[in-house]
């Protein structure tokens, strides 16, 4: 009996085998009739095809009859090789600067699904062991980037809705999902957690009233006007949250931006003032109950009405800390918890726009206090976010141009921010000025740059450099584990930082060979020679520029990249010769 005789329930069984691949498919179906149907596009070889390679693409796929997974195999293969493309090309495109705003140009403009491009992408994150570094360094910026552009385009959508339609949870997600674009975070699964609380409160209310109104199915879709009700809701939500979950106020680590983000305020159960006001909002919205945000300084509220509901009598009202573990204050209360008098404008109800905004708002006073951040990434995404909200608030565009320039990054955009900033209020010409003539000469040094400068161990002018790109170092003073990623004969410094970093203590002083460095706690360091040794246990440094320079790590050393090879030529042989004589020699 041959492949054509078997039934052919038993051929497709055949054909989905995981040991074929599509090209092993793809001959079969030329064979004859009967296999080319059993391998038709719409078919489910080709599906199964598809799902064994790509399996987590089948959720884009809410009703499979009539789709050719043979074009979609064909389609998800070449923008799979499109991305390698564009990926391999950023390092040589780019290694010199930051990738500029226009450097994925290429990527907005790309002919396939943005999901089979991001998936490739995830690919590349994800193989495998300490090589391909480089691959994963840009594969992460540029999946970064083509997330947080279609999250700001989502939050954009969102804000134009009718204040009656934006959900203060779907809010906090946004926020939380341009803050961490390589997060799986969905408004969809935090809010099955969210649910996931509120059955838990509705088991709690059973036993305390089994007739209540918020166990019915369509419990949420209707306020439940009576008070006493409304109270029975809340009190089984304090003991659900505080006493059955440990739901608690983060006040030993109260300004860890972890607390910010509405998806680690469900893992870890604890939060701030606002963060967990949103999620004791929305239970109890789900309940029936309708509790207003009130954007009291320095500690986010709650209010419950308990007179006419509209009122604008502040005493009509109980205010709720849902960081205090939902406790219900009196007017006089909510000054005692801040210290302070406060007059009634700011015991009034605030929109969704105006939760969001206090929340980026916090984010930034965490971005300008984080110190190890030498990207300032924080500070970044949550400017952007302001500006999404606010795109002509004057002070935030100016730092956000003086961000950049500071960081020596995207000078066109800043120049473009300057102008704006200008057009908005012809008063900041000073500042405005300052900054667009140091930013045009920026853009004029980057022209004048040649190339990259080549050093030649060789070279008798650098004698003196004793170690080698790639060699994991020790700092004898201070202990931190780095690895080598550039060197210099002497130190190129100013005059000010040799006197800050107090260089001329050292008994060498400023002439002897200084390194670039990538230490373990994500910082970049100018360090002495006289001060570097050998690290006698070699490790990962988990910085996250270590691709930026490396392509491997080999459990010993780093391999550098093909731009950074170029640079330092001879220095691969000597770093292969040090670890063959350190190293091995340890191990005899």
């Amino acid at each position: 009996m041959g492949l054509t005789d078997l039934p052919g329930e038993l051929l497709e069984l055949i054909l989905c085998c995981d040991v074929l691949g599509a090209a092993d498919i793809g001959r079969v179906s030329c064979t004859c009739r009967r296999l080319r149907e059993a391998c038709q596009p719409r078919g489910k070889v080709w599906r199964e095809r598809f799902r064994l390679r790509w399996p987590s693409l089948l959720k884009y796929y809410s009703h499979t009859d009539g789709v050719s997974w043979l074009e979609e195999y064909k389609a998800r293969h070449n923008a799979g090789l499109e991305a390698q493309r564009i990926v391999a090309s950023f390092s040589k495109r780019f290694f010199s600067e930051h990738v500029p705003c226009d450097g994925f140009s290429d990527i907005e403009t790309l002919g396939c699904p943005s999901h089979f491009f991001e998936d490739e992408l995830m690919c590349i994150l994800n193989m495998e062991g300490r090589k391909g570094l480089t691959w994963k360094y840009y594969a992460k910026k540029i999946l970064y980037f083509l997330r947080q552009q279609n999250i700001l385009k989502n939050l954009k959508e969102y804000l134009q809705r009718p204040t009656d339609r934006q959900s203060f949870l779907e809010g906090a997600v946004l926020i939380d999902q341009y803050c961490n674009p390589l997060s799986d975070i969905c408004l969809k699964s935090v809010q099955a957690q969210v649910d996931d609380i509120t059955d838990k409160v509705r088991k709690v209310l059973q036993t305390k009233n089994p007739r209540h109104p918020s166990l019915a199915s369509k419990a949420g879709e209707v306020l439940i006007p009576e008070v006493e009700l409304q109270r029975q809701v809340l009190d089984a939500m304090n003991c659900v949250l505080y006493e059955q979950l440990k739901y608690k106020g983060n006040e030993l680590d109260y300004y860890n931006s972890l607390n910010s983000y509405i998806h680690q305020v469900l893992i870890r159960r604890t939060g701030i003032p606002i963060s967990l006001s949103v999620l004791y909002l929305t239970i109890a919205r789900q309940l029936g109950v309708k509790l207003e945000p009130v954007n009291f300084p320095s500690h986010f509220l709650l209010r419950w009405c308990q007179g006419k509901e509209g009122s604008t009598d502040i005493f009509d009202y109980t205010y709720i800390d849902a960081f205090g573990k939902g406790k219900q204050l009196t007017v006089k209360e909510c000054e005692y918890l801040i210290g302070h008098h406060v007059t009634e404008e700011f015991y009034g109800v605030v929109t969704s726009k105006e939760v969001l905004q206090r929340m980026v708002g916090n984010l930034l006073n965490l971005g300008k206090r984080e110190s190890t951040d030498q990207s300032y990434q924080l500070l970044r995404d949550s400017l952007d976010l302001y500006l999404a909200m606010y795109p002509d608030n004057v002070q935030h565009l100016m730092l956000q141009a003086r961000l950049y320039f500071h960081l020596g990054i995207w000078p066109e955009k800043v120049l473009d921010i300057l102008q704006h900033i200008q057009a908005l209020d012809p008063s900041q010409h000073g500042a405005v000025g300052y900054l667009v003539q140091h930013t045009l000469e920026h853009i004029e040094r980057r022209k004048e740059e040649v190339g990259p400068e080549v050093k030649h161990r060789s070279d008798e002018k650098h004698k003196e450099v004793c170690f080698s790109i790639g060699l994991i170092m020790k700092h004898k003073r201070y202990g931190y584990n780095c690895v080598i990623y550039g060197w210099d004969p002497a130190c190129m410094m100013g005059r000010e930082w040799i006197r800050n970093m107090n260089v001329h203590s050292l008994p060498h002083g400023p002439h002897q060979p200084f390194y670039n460095v990538l230490v373990e706690d994500g910082s970049c360091r100018y360090a002495a020679q006289e001060n570097l040794e050998y690290n006698s246990e070699p490790r990962e440094i988990p910085h996250p520029d270590i691709g930026r320079y490396f392509s491997e790590f080999t459990g010993i050393y780093y391999l550098a990249n093909t731009e950074l090879e170029i640079r330092y030529p001879e220095d691969l042989e000597l770093t292969r010769a040090t670890v063959q004589k350190i190293y091995s020699s340890g191990k005899e």
